[in-house]
């Protein structure tokens, strides 16, 4: 089968979503004192790691990160924007987070996109668009000794999973990409930017753990 081109449209999403999602793991690492060699590892991680997975389960290979330049120079920059900038950035942590927000929406639905394009079937793709969305942050955490954020209550798998079955729901009726694009991410986005802002958590086990 040939490979499908992207649109013009997914790749700038994709390529935003890279660059908010590498600035995070990027200030992670840095939190954690890491040299500028860690910070890069940690920002490439991070923006790439979910659709490097989703590449290499769906057989898109090579994948898109080592495919394209672009997909390289991306968290790079943001990495070293992040290690010289890192003071700056900090005190625009809430505003980091909104970007993360349009990151993982940006994500769930190129992920569920590409994953149709390669011949899924609707659950499937819709998986992996979440995978694309959670994947580079829980390597992130890993690598960084943290229980992956997405463990630890927060509302972030289940938005992404919700955006990447609108995208292929809009997908399946052939709707324009842009369309597909704007109502899969917005609500992702919307539902975990109302999740931060409520104070919203995924249930957790109550009384105490058995030995």
């Amino acid at each position: 089968m040939p490979t499908p081109e992207p649109s013009v449209t997914l790749v700038v999403a994709d390529l935003v979503g890279i660059f908010v999602f590498a600035i995070s793991g990027a200030l992670v690492a840095v939190r954690k004192d890491l040299d500028v060699f860690g910070v890069l590892v940690l920002a490439g991680t991070t923006g790439l790691g979910g659709g490097f997975l989703r590449d290499v389960l769906i057989g898109a290979t090579p994948p898109a990160a080592l495919a394209d330049w672009r997909y390289l120079l991306v968290p790079v920059a943001a990495g070293l924007l992040t290690f010289y900038f890192h003071p700056a950035l900090g005190r625009m942590e809430r505003t980091v987070t909104v970007f993360d927000a349009f990151g993982l929406g940006l994500f769930c639905v190129t992920g569920a996109l590409k994953g149709l394009a390669y011949g899924l079937g609707p659950v499937p793709a819709a998986l992996m668009g979440m995978v694309t969305g959670i994947g580079g942050g829980m390597v992130r955490d890993v690598l960084a000794s943290r229980v992956p954020a997405i463990f630890r209550g927060e509302l972030y798998a289940i938005p992404a999973l919700a955006g990447a079955f609108v995208a292929v729901g809009g997908a399946r009726l052939d709707l324009p990409v842009l369309v597909v694009a704007v109502a899969g991410a917005g609500l992702c986005t919307t539902w975990r930017l109302v999740a931060i802002w409520r104070h919203w958590q995924a249930p957790m086990p109550t009384g105490p753990a058995s030995v």
